[in-house]
């Protein structure tokens, strides 16, 4: 009898497996980071290499680090969203430009518009490393204290704008 049992209870095993990881979102992939301060670091700017920005320099403000590049198809798809974004004014917009070649980031910018307040430099990617980017885009929300308090992985659709950005925004805002 349990020869018969044993095959069946696996069965049920796995497919219960199976049922949980299809009800996950591959887009909420767990940050380290979350609650935690923000990665420090000191890059070039994309519009003046001999001046710099680092995180230090943005303490006492909400901003958001968005990671991109002019060779990313999904960051094309999301950056009419972050034009929007920046239009509202609500918090500081980093771009981080990921192991890109600077002219190819400017003109890209320059072409499809600039959501950036500023852009940094990560021509080696080891910034995105220390941030644990898994690829572009991701667009991470830090508040005034310099901690990280959200991660988006994937594109910034106008729905998430909506429904986690903006109430994320104005809640850090206000603190």
């Amino acid at each position: 009898m349990l020869k018969f049992l044993t095959p069946l209870l696996i069965f049920a095993v796995l497919a219960i497996f199976l049922a949980i990881g299809l009800n996950l979102n591959p887009r909420e992939i767990p940050s380290p980071f979350i609650d935690k301060p923000a990665p420090p670091f000191t890059l070039q700017t994309l519009d003046d290499p001999t001046r710099t920005l680092s995180t230090a320099d943005l303490k006492g403000q909400v901003w958001l680090l968005n990671v991109w590049a002019s060779w990313c198809v999904s960051c094309r798809a999301e950056h009419p969203v972050l034009n929007r974004l920046a239009e509202q004014k609500l918090a500081v917009i980093i771009g981080l430009n990921y192991k890109d070649e600077p002219e190819d980031a400017k003109n890209w910018l320059a072409r499809l518009g600039n959501p950036y307040d500023v852009s940094v430099l990560d021509m080696e990617g080891l910034t995105g490393i220390d941030w644990g980017v898994y690829g572009v885009p991701e667009t991470f929300v830090i508040d005034k204290r310099g901690v990280v308090r959200y991660k988006h992985t994937g594109p910034v659709t106008d729905k998430d704008i909506e429904t986690t950005f903006l109430p994320l925004l104005n809640s850090l805002q206000a603190e």
